[in-house]
């Protein structure tokens, strides 16, 4: 089972007092930096809105009370609030990463590391695990995951759990890798919560390893890991003897995970909306969350797409257009033998101007 190796990198705790050397990074081993763009990807796991929606929700009856857009034209904005000041520890090596200044955030780090600071080691160890700024060096890098991890910091547990899986068959690096990615989903990892949880339906098949992974992935979901977003939405829906409350909520994390661009979920919600399931049925919203699917490539959703067009559910019949999608997710392995043959029954005409589309649309013109 595919693990999410996506991790969150911590403020530094105060130094330890033991000093850890490990491996040299040496000079040889950097190569060119420059002022590299921020890196926004770096380090982070895709999260999603928090606030719970409220579809359909209209504004109270009667005319507006307060200003006008045309009162406020040429006015002046009120001020901002006022900022408040930053009273935290400040961390210039994790700050010098964000910006993407990576050597710098080497030079800052690595000695705190060697002293024993375990949000060091795991900076470190990230650098050099994705050979960020110098020559990527996995040995060194499971070295300072494991550094890390045995000093506490919950990233470099999930981190050197997810190495072990990765580089290790042996029982006992599986066992500690079990014990380490549980530690860290419990310490508050986001991403270990949704790999324990994973591990636990793994290794118990079936209902009870739902139910004891469960707790796991809301934790997950609460923090905004999509793929624990939508295995909680099918949970929800599917698990039986759930409180009511929960099964309310299905949907609710099925949009989350779609909204964080999650296809699947994507591909899913529309499904749910043209069926009604764990809710009404929207045809309309259905449509739109099936064709944000199929435009970012998942050939179910083509393949579904092209039904609604030929169905005229959720929008307008338009043979061509279906005979599009079926094309396209044909030439992505997919099949269906019910759109084969809507396919066959259209004209020369039509079955031509539906692979100038497709052909269109995959070079992007």
């Amino acid at each position: 089972m595919a693990l999410l190796a996506a991790g969150v990198l911590v403020a530094a705790p105060a130094l330890a007092e033991t000093a850890k050397k490990g491996p040299s990074v040496t000079a040889g081993d950097q190569v060119e930096q420059k002022d590299a763009p921020e890196d926004k990807a770096a380090s982070t796991v895709r999260t999603t809105e928090t606030g719970k929606d409220k579809p359909g929700e209209k504004p109270e009856d009667g005319p507006s009370t307060g200003l006008t857009v045309l009162d406020r034209m040429g006015a002046d904005l009120p001020a901002l609030p006022a900022e408040k000041p930053f009273t935290g520890k400040v961390d210039e090596a994790y700050g010098a990463f964000q910006r993407g200044r990576y050597l710098t955030a080497m030079e800052l780090a690595l000695p705190r590391a060697q002293l024993g600071d375990p949000a060091a080691q795991t900076l470190v160890a990230e650098i050099l695990d994705r050979g960020l700024g110098v020559k990527r060096n996995r040995d060194q890098a499971m070295f300072w995951y494991e550094q890390a991890a045995n000093g506490g910091d919950p990233t470099g547990m999930f981190k050197y759990a997810v190495l072990l899986m990765e580089r290790s068959r042996s029982k006992d690096d599986r066992k500690k890798a079990d014990e380490l990615m549980k530690k860290s989903a419990e310490l508050g990892n986001p991403s270990a919560q949704f790999n324990y949880a994973q591990v636990l339906v793994s290794d118990n098949p079936g209902e009870k390893g739902l139910r004891e992974a469960l707790p796991y992935y809301e934790k997950s979901a609460e923090q905004g890991i999509a793929d624990a977003q939508y295995a909680l939405s099918q949970i929800y829906e599917n698990l039986k003897d759930l409180p009511e409350e929960k099964k309310k909520r299905a949907r609710e994390w099925l949009l989350r995970a779609a909204r964080a661009g999650y296809d699947t979920a994507q591909l899913d919600l529309g499904m749910w909306l043209v069926n009604g399931t764990a809710g009404e049925r929207d045809f309309d919203a259905g449509f739109k969350w099936l064709k944000r699917a199929a435009d970012g490539g998942n050939p179910v959703a083509q393949s579904k797409l092209a039904q609604l067009y030929i169905h005229a559910i959720g929008t307008k019949p338009d043979p061509v257009e279906a005979a599009k999608w079926f094309v396209l997710a044909r030439r992505a392995g997919l099949n269906d033998p019910s759109l084969e043959d809507f396919y066959l029954g259209l004209n020369d005409e039509q079955q031509k101007a539906a692979i100038t589309a497709a052909n269109k649309y995959r070079s992007g013109s």
